[in-house]
């Protein structure tokens, strides 16, 4: 009877100090108040921070851009440029803001990317993983001290031999969950800078965002500025002289009556402006971006067109890629064929690269010689422009962005073109062109040149003898 009355003496004693809080050091208590309110913050922050994002979970940057509001702004501006005629300011004007639609929404998509990654993900695992465990431990510790209570409560009233097992078995699952619910505790503790981190990662994330955004259209807004009085007052100046003539042997005539009536392999406004950009125009910032003035692009048409060029008139590149521009688009057949159209955007949807690449070299096989020839020449030169995107900005995405419509268009016509169009100058084309800029060296293997050598060997005139 001793023995009993000593046992529960010794457990009242262990049963007066034995609450779920109590049992904790002062400073693990002070911790354990900031876990369901750390829970609580990440949880609604997540929410609203997923509220506030304008493109789908889960997805790369490329797919994440197709639904944007810019993109959409930016298929809306293709669509309405393609009425204009080549030489019109607005046409120009919303050129260059398509593409500037364009790449916001690519720093968009790349923004809410980086953002789920490294703000939402473990947001999200901290709130539904991480803090409801350390909470599921709290409240198993809690239950399992009201049971030590109400046993030692039966012990009192009824028999010894009855409970004492009982007792002492939760006894021993309270002082081995508190070690847990403690270590889980400390480790919070050690965490909870961390955890700050990921709201101070938004507001980072934000202001690069911001900040990118912002520097790219105030440097393009001032150069399309510029570039837009410039045009505006020579185009003023000259217009009484514009006639309605038909065109030249040159531009608007097909492919291969050109190159027949000329004997060339590569058309002229092809080889003549690519000649001129390498002397002029590689490190030219917006190089096929910014518009020229009106004047001194219809003067270098006309020169092409009459095949009396002097190549000392023409020194602003952004003159002679604007004519090289109104040579494709004025083609009467894209360079890169009507037949094509669909294979084209066949082979670029391909998810693997060898995949990807082999179904180019396929459609390329499908192209007639003088096609595949003038293509090669031009993608090779648009592949050496790239390799000096540090300067002149044009990445083989931003030169796709600006020049693919002029490469490839349905042969179709009204409502339904241009909206296939505007599609395909925004989203479709890019995958197409993009990857023939990337891959120039594979894609057009004949005679293995690299970009850097085929520009050497332009330079140099001896490029025919390498096609």
């Amino acid at each position: 009877m001793l023995k009993s009355f000593n046992l529960l003496k010794q457990l009242g004693s262990v049963g007066k100090s034995q609450d779920a809080t109590d049992l904790l050091t002062e400073d693990l208590v002070m911790v354990e108040q900031r876990v369901e309110p750390a829970k609580k913050a990440a949880q609604v922050i997540h929410k609203k921070l997923l509220g506030c994002l304008q493109s789908q979970l889960g997805l790369d940057t490329e797919r994440r851009m197709k639904k944007l509001p810019l993109m959409l702004l930016s298929v809306s501006m293709a669509e309405s440029f393609k009425d204009f005629d080549a030489d019109s300011s607005i046409r120009k004007v919303l050129e260059m803001c398509c593409f500037m639609e364009n790449h916001l929404a690519k720093t968009l998509a790349e923004f809410e990317l980086k953002l789920e990654k490294e703000v939402l993900e473990p947001l999200n695992k901290l709130s539904e993983e991480d803090l409801p465990e350390i909470l599921k431990n709290k409240k198993q510790f809690a239950k399992l001290t009201m049971d030590w209570h109400n046993a030692l409560n039966k012990w009192v009233t009824h028999s010894v031999i009855v409970f004492t097992s009982y007792i002492h078995t939760v006894d021993m699952a309270i002082h081995s969950l508190q070690d847990q619910y403690s270590a889980d505790l400390y480790h919070f503790a050690t965490k909870e800078e961390a955890y700050a981190n990921y709201f101070i990662r938004l507001l980072e994330l934000q202001a690069e965002h911001h900040k990118n955004s912002h520097d790219f259209l105030e440097r393009n807004i001032t150069e399309l500025k510029e570039s837009h009085n410039q045009t505006e007052f020579k185009a003023h100046l000259t217009s009484m002289a514009t006639t309605n003539n038909s065109r030249g042997k040159v531009y608007g005539e097909p492919l291969l009556t050109h190159l027949y009536d000329s004997g060339r392999e590569i058309a002229v406004p092809i080889q003549e402006c690519v000649h001129m950009l390498l002397h002029t125009g590689m490190r030219e910032e917006g190089l096929f971006r910014l518009a020229a003035a009106a004047s001194v692009v219809k003067r270098l048409k006309s020169s092409l067109d009459g095949g009396v060029m002097n190549h000392s008139e023409f020194t602003d590149p952004h003159a002679v890629a604007g004519a090289l521009k109104s040579y494709l688009r004025e083609l009467p057949e894209p360079l890169m064929t009507f037949e094509l159209y669909n294979d084209w955007f066949q082979a670029a949807g391909e998810k693997e690269l060898t995949d990807k690449l082999e179904q180019f070299k396929i459609v390329l096989k499908k192209l007639p010689s003088e096609n595949y020839n003038n293509l090669r020449y031009l993608v090779q030169f648009l592949s050496c422009l790239s390799e000096q995107q540090a300067v002149n900005r044009m990445s083989p995405s931003n030169i796709a962005i600006v020049l693919g419509p002029n490469l490839l268009w349905p042969h179709m016509e009204g409502e339904a073109a241009l909206l296939d169009m505007a599609s395909a100058s925004s989203v479709q084309v890019v995958a197409v062109v993009e990857p023939l800029i990337k891959y120039s060296s594979s894609l057009f293997p004949e005679g293995t040149v690299p970009p850097s050598m085929f520009c050497l060997l332009v330079f140099r005139g001896g490029v025919l003898g390498v096609l």
